[in-house]
């Protein structure tokens, strides 16, 4: 035997539940399944407080099974069914109030169920059973709790019984037509129940009943309700009932409502499984989509807007070090450059004023009698300038790498460790006495001999012509004048001599200094260069090396999650047309002919 087609595609819900990780639907649908798979029609009377609910149920089965009065208000479902004897109990327990079926129950009066279920506490429903034949083909009357915002308890536990209905009879009176309220009710209740009889009550209270009758038939083909309006009065019912009245009975219009109840939903059961099946489907699948929906927006949106960002933060980053690299190389040549300049400039005019004073020194002192103590201050003074210019070079270098450091890597330490420990040496050698010639006790009588000779001589010979002889007392005045004379004038002049030897020397050894410290310092500079910009090449290669990776790994995590978004995304396109297809077939088996609907 084939299954029918809506059992199919109930089947098929429930198993895309299951697939979606949606046990609670799927436990709902199951529950459904099997209402389904019986002969039962389930009725679902709702409506506002005071609409007459209750009384309409009471005037169908023509016995007052359902508590009613102005103090009185519905709170737990009251399932009528055909019992061949009179019979009611209350089911108790923690079964969710959607669940008609269910354990527990406690027998009472049928007068007295419904009364007692709504004062009671801990009580599920009530179940009543009735010998009537309305009930014999398996028509259940549930009486509903009343919807609307004083009972958002009561509306809650209404609509949670509404994927359970066949049909369902929403209740209004005849005082006033539609609300918004109850048109959004409606709406709610044609979601999940497609088979809905609007029944209008209280026509015997309202002289201008059919009025309204036909306002609210228009106001639901206006806003596209498929709902059919019954006027009826329960009070006339029962009174037929009681006179047995068949034509007060009709005109109570409770005639119409149970040929609706009898013929047109009991003879076409298939009809009425099949409508809420679609229902079923379609809110069903509407809500496995909408999560699906918004994974996909979330999906196609993107989400890697930040990483992406980051990679081309990367990229520049990488760049711009590429481009710092050339000028801070520039930038470093450049310093060196003028600190060679300003380190040659600096020994040299220390250097020459040290001369300076060395040819002051000289020119007054004598080099055989001073040179110990020259020769000691000149070397402290060579001293001094090689201490001096070293640590200008070492200062003016650090600087330098400080300048450099902030440009390659603000953040680390770019100096070297060797840069403090390169100074050059003051290569200040041994300074040796000039060969100076002494003037001593022998070359003073020999040079006071040639000038005593020379003096002796020319006054000897004129005072001969004065008569008196060669050797005489002015001949040897002058002669000794002439000797001290020669004696002063060549120490003098040796003197000068051995001060000019004493310049030469000194001038000479400070040159040698500067030649061999200056060339000192150039290496020390060149090497300190290379050492610095290796450095800096060094850690700016590695700080590109480490943009580089970040990118890349960046990169690598950006195309991991766009081929899993992508992957991901086809998954959740996949699910929605699956989920597309099961909505076609639910809607499909909705697209038969309706069941025929009653005018008044």
């Amino acid at each position: 035997m084939m299954a029918s087609p809506w059992l199919d595609v109930l089947d098929d819900t429930i198993q895309a539940c299951a697939t979606h990780d949606r046990q609670d639907l799927a436990a709902s649908l199951r529950a459904r399944r099997s209402d389904l798979s019986g002969s039962g029609v389930r009725v679902l009377v709702v409506g506002e407080s005071g609409q007459g609910k209750s009384q309409l149920v009471n005037g169908l089965l023509n016995a007052p099974v359902c508590a009613v009065g102005d103090d009185l208000t519905t709170s737990v479902p009251a399932v009528v069914r055909h019992a061949p004897s009179p019979v009611a109990t209350l089911v108790t327990g923690e079964a969710a109030p959607r669940a008609i079926e269910g354990p527990a129950p406690e027998p009472v009066a049928v007068e007295q169920a419904t009364a007692r279920a709504n004062k009671a506490t801990g009580v599920v429903r009530a179940e009543i059973g009735l010998p009537r034949k309305l009930l014999e083909s398996g028509l259940a009357l549930v009486d509903t709790p009343p919807v609307g915002p004083p009972a958002a308890q009561h509306t809650r536990t209404t609509l949670s019984l509404l994927p359970q209905a066949d049909a369902t009879l929403l209740v209004t009176d005849a005082t006033r037509e539609l609300t918004a309220a109850e048109l959004d009710l409606l709406g709610q209740v044609l979601r999940l129940c497609p088979t809905v009889l609007v029944v209008l009550t209280k026509i015997d209270l309202v002289p201008g009943w059919r009025r309204v009758a036909e306002r609210n038939r228009a106001r639901l083909a206006r806003d596209g309700l498929p709902a059919t309006v019954v006027p009826v009065s329960a009070s006339l019912r029962l009174a037929a009932a009681r006179a047995g009245d068949a034509e007060l009975n009709e005109e109570s219009g409770f005639g119409a409502l149970v040929r609706y109840l009898h013929q047109d939903l009991m003879g076409h059961v298939d009809l009425l499984r099949r409508r809420s099946v679609a229902a079923l489907g379609h809110a069903t699948v509407e809500q496995l989509m909408a999560p699906l929906r918004e994974e996909l927006d979330e999906l196609r949106q993107g989400g890697t807007e930040e990483l992406t960002a980051r990679w081309r933060a990367a990229g520049r980053k990488a760049e711009e070090l590429q481009r710092e690299a050339a000028r801070w190389q520039t930038v470093l040549s450049d310093e060196v450059a003028d600190l060679m300049a300003d380190l040659d400039f600096d020994l040299r005019e220390r250097t020459r004023r040290i001369l300076r004073e060395a040819d002051e020194f000289f020119d007054v002192a004598d080099p055989a009698r001073d040179w110990p103590q020259f020769e000691e201050w000149l070397r402290d003074n060579l001293k001094s300038v090689a201490e001096t210019n070293s640590n200008w070079l070492l200062d003016r270098f650090e600087w330098i790498a400080r300048k450099i450091a902030r440009q390659v890597a603000p953040r680390q330490d770019v100096v070297p460790e060797s840069l403090l420990g390169s100074a050059p040496r003051d290569h200040i050698g041994e300074l040796r006495m000039p060969n100076v010639e002494r003037f001593g006790i022998g070359q003073k009588l020999f040079v006071g001999m040639r000038g005593s000779y020379s003096g002796l001589l020319m006054f000897g010979l004129a005072t001969t012509l004065a008569g008196m002889p060669l050797i005489n007392p002015i001949s040897l005045g002058a002669g000794a004048a002439f000797g001290a004379k020669s004696v002063f004038e060549e120490r003098g002049n040796r003197l000068k001599r051995r001060q000019a030897t004493a310049k030469t020397a000194a001038h000479r050894y400070v040159d040698d200094f500067f030649l061999t410290y200056g060339k000192e310092c150039k290496d020390t500079v060149r090497m300190i260069h290379r050492e610095l910009r290796d450095r800096c090449t060094a850690v700016a290669q590695d700080l590109r090396a480490e943009i580089v990776e970040t990118a890349q790994r960046i990169k690598q995590v950006i195309d991991t999650e766009t081929a899993q978004r992508g992957v991901r995304s086809r998954e959740v396109s996949r699910s929605m047309e699956e989920l597309n297809l099961l909505r076609r077939r639910a809607q499909a088996l909705a697209a038969t002919r309706p069941v025929r609907g009653l005018t008044a």
